[in-house]
């Protein structure tokens, strides 16, 4: 398995990276198609297919959506295997009184916080960073 498992090397060299744009969860019902979008993620689940896309891509397709959101890449290529890295992060941020969806691609893990609390979550991931130096 490629990727750091080492939890002080994720953090001390984690760099985190806000993305333009306000995401939102949406669904469709199962069997139903994908609408021509760009979502950043797709999930089948027994009740439907769970999107995660830009809230105007949403709005442009009619779908109803939840938790408007800004996604934060964090710029390590953590293993899938890594143990209390995500754990680490939801934890940190609790501490601000802030959830997190978090998503783990096979590079990269991203973050899906609040809309309006951001700034908050990259002021957070970037103390921790420093405190593992």
């Amino acid at each position: 398995m490629s990727g750091e498992t080492n939890l002080n090397a994720l953090i001390k060299s984690m760099s985190a990276e806000l993305h333009d744009g306000v995401f939102v969860f949406a669904t469709i019902p199962p069997g139903q198609p994908v609408p021509n979008a760009a979502p950043r993620m797709l999930f089948q689940e027994a009740e439907g297919t769970t999107l995660i896309l830009l809230k105007s891509e949403a709005v442009a397709h009619s779908l109803p959506f939840e938790f408007p959101c800004r996604m934060i890449t964090l710029n390590i290529h953590s293993s899938l295997e890594a143990i209390g890295f995500m754990a680490l992060i939801a934890t940190e941020l609790a501490k601000h009184d802030m959830g997190v969806n978090p998503v783990s691609g096979y590079f990269h893990d991203h973050l899906f916080v609040p809309e309006g609390r951001e700034q908050d979550a990259m002021d957070a991931l970037e103390r921790l960073a420093r405190g593992r130096e």
